[in-house]
Parts: C-alpha cells; structure tokens; sequence
C-alpha cells in the first residue's frame, strides 16, 4: 500500500485522512482506489468501530481525478473505450460502493477544494462539516466529460435535483457559504476548528449503540428508494433486533437512573 489514507483509530472513531497533499489528495491511481476500499473493508470488519470522518491532508480536500492523466491518455484514461469503462467499473467506481455503502455513519471534513470526484466523495458520507475555505465544483463537464464515479446519483439526493443540475451543467464552483445555503453542507466552521468539530460529532455519533447506528442507516438509505410499507416491515424486523441487543439494556437502565436523580 502507498500510504495514500492514513487509518486512525481513537475509541470508536476512525479518522480517515487522503494523504498526497502535492497532488492535491487526487484520485489518480488503482493503488490509491483499492487503499479507500481496503480502508472501508476495515472499518466494515470491526464492530468496534461506531463512526468514520474522512478528511484530506494539506490544503486540499480531493482534486478529483488528474488532468494530466486525462492529456496523456494514461491511467483510467488510457487504452480503447471499453478498456476505459473497464477501469472505471474495477477501479474508481468501487469507491462509492465502498463509502457510500458503509455500515456506520460518516463524516465528511472538507478542509478545503472538493473539486470533480472531490465533491462526489463529499456526497458518499452521510454528514459534511465544511472549513471556511472549503470549495466545491461538480466540474465534470468543464474537461468535456460526465460524472463517472456516480455524482449523478449522489449530488441529487445531497441538493436536490434542481440545484444538482445547476452543479453538473455549469460545472462551477461555490464556496463554504454557498453549500451551507443549498444544504451541500450541514455547517460551516473556522479553518483551525474542522477537525476539533468534526471529532466532536463523530463522539457523540459514536456513543450511542453500535447496531441502532448501523440499522439506522440502512433504514435511511433504504427508504430513498423503497416504498413506505417496505420500509415499515424493515423497520419492524430492525427494532426487534435493537430490543435484544445489551446496548439496548444498557441505555435503558441509565436512562431510568438519571430520571431517578
């Protein structure tokens, strides 16, 4: 492994951090795709583990994909069509399978540019904390190409669909305010202050019950797409698995002793 995400562990929060500050944390390589599913397969096998915030090193969040790259016709740009697609589908495209389909909450720490896959990655976390010079493009159509990583799946279900759309066409880039304004983000916060804010959602996130977080999320991300009555059967099985759990037993009986005080 490169090293391009560092893997940090403080109790039940794990701080995920892209780390190739002097190309901007871009997503350029098949090393660094499988290095944030690996990092996601992780966090997936430790039940230990209640909440993930992911951030960038350096100035940047994630530049997205390399331009470079793109004129050379190398890497996920080289080769025939299908060669391409090929990529895509076995490399960048598991990423938001990965992320996206975690089963704990997560966190996203913009600390700066979200650009292209950049702000795609933003929209596969459930939360997003942006510093005030956080920036955010969904630039695709700038370098005459699509959202290829599923930003045209995600970015819709973050703004909604009118202002997804006005993202994607013009591919221009909006600041720390202007997401906060169109829910892009969920709040905005001093430069020096992300991470001491995001650590601290992330431990009361953390501190609930490991399985209700994790039933929860499947209940949020399932009813995007299914019906009500779907969703209240799931529902049902859901919290009968959360009346059997010790977690369960436990917040109950603290709750009861503070009501006694």
């Amino acid at each position: 492994m490169s090293g391009f995400v560092l893997y940090e562990q403080s109790g039940a929060v794990v701080t995920l951090t892209l780390n190739n500050p002097d190309e901007r944390n871009a997503l350029s390589s098949q090393s660094q795709w499988d290095e944030i599913v690996a990092a996601c397969d992780r966090v997936r096998a430790d039940a230990g583990v209640n909440c993930v915030i992911l951030t960038g090193a350096g100035p940047a969040f994630c530049a997205g994909g390399n331009v470079k790259h793109m004129k050379e016709r190398i890497g996920i740009a080289g080769g025939t069509p299908y060669a391409i697609r090929d990529r895509y589908l076995n490399g960048i495209q598991r990423i938001p399978l990965a992320l996206y389909e975690l089963d704990v909450p997560t966190i996203a720490a913009v600390n700066g540019p979200a650009i292209g896959a950049g702000c795609d990655l933003t929209c596969m976390c459930d939360i997003r904390i942006a510093s005030e010079r956080a920036k955010f493009a969904e630039s695709f159509v700038k370098l005459g190409i699509v959202p290829g990583d599923g930003g045209a799946w995600l970015l819709p279900r973050t703004v909604g669909m009118s202002k997804a759309a006005e993202l994607t066409f013009t591919g221009d880039t909006i600041d720390a305010a202007q997401a906060l304004a169109c829910g892009l983000v969920s709040r905005v916060v001093p430069a020096d202050q992300l991470m001491d804010e995001a650590r601290k959602l992330a431990q009361r996130i953390a501190a609930n019950s490991g399985p209700a977080l994790r039933m929860s999320k499947r209940l949020l991300r399932e009813g995007q797409h299914v019906r009500l009555d779907t969703l209240l059967q799931m529902s049902a099985a859901f919290q009968a698995l959360a009346h059997n759990t010790p977690e369960h037993e436990r917040a109950i009986d603290a709750m009861l002793a503070s009501m006694k005080r």
